[in-house]
């Protein structure tokens, strides 16, 4: 009896052994690919820079994910930063808030 996947076959775990590289693999060529396609197809023409190869493009996706933040490793199952956009505040803190909004952005009054 199989629970919870406990009880994989052999066959299971050396296909997963196997496709797993060779897809993380296959995406790295193809977003290396689509990288270097839209470099060399939009940057010669809009600033005059020049082309660049696959594995510089490789590179500069590599350098995006890490100046941009891109390599996260604890995503909290779909509650990623949440914390930091929440603000904590009591009820009354947020009424006073939602007051000065309100008279700041949405008065129907004319000023004179």
């Amino acid at each position: 009896m199989m629970c919870c996947g406990s009880e994989r076959s052999k066959r299971f775990w050396i296909l997963r052994i196997i496709l797993i590289p060779i897809g993380i693999a296959a995406l790295g060529f193809l977003l290396g690919f689509v990288v270097m396609t839209l470099w060399n197809w939009l940057t010669p023409v809009l600033f005059g820079w020049h082309t660049i190869t696959f594995w510089q493009a490789v590179g500069l996706f590599v350098l995006a994910k890490i100046l941009f933040g891109g390599f996260k490793c604890c995503r909290h199952h779909g509650h990623f930063h949440e914390g930091m956009h929440r603000w904590h505040m009591s009820p009354e803190e947020r009424e006073k808030m939602r007051e000065e909004w309100k008279n700041r952005c949405c008065t129907t009054e004319k000023k004179e």
